[in-house]
């Protein structure tokens, strides 16, 4: 039996580079995604509030909350800032060059 690694590569071998590129793109997407959550989730945590709480404070609803601790959903700029605020912080973005 195959473990996971073997035929993912197997499949991925099987891509053209257009689909490659493609896979390639949508996983940064999705590492971007559980990066953030995990910051909102720890921050959330850390805080020592709950996400009914959180989203009270940051003026959405506790299912938002969720779907961005949960990756489901990427949270733009605007709303990463009320998060930060409603935890008592500021954000603060730093792009690097590559």
């Amino acid at each position: 039996m195959k473990n996971w690694r073997d035929l993912q590569a197997l499949k991925l071998g099987a891509y053209t580079d257009e689909e490659r590129a493609e896979y390639d793109e949508m996983a940064e997407v999705a590492k971007a995604r559980m990066e953030l959550a995990q910051i909102v989730y720890d921050a959330r945590q850390a805080a020592g509030i709950t996400q009914a709480e959180l989203s009270r404070r940051a003026g959405t609803r506790q299912g938002v909350i969720s779907a961005i601790e949960t990756g489901t959903q990427a949270p733009g700029g605007v709303m990463l800032m009320k998060i930060a605020e409603a935890l008592g912080g500021q954000l603060q973005i730093d792009l690097n060059p590559a």
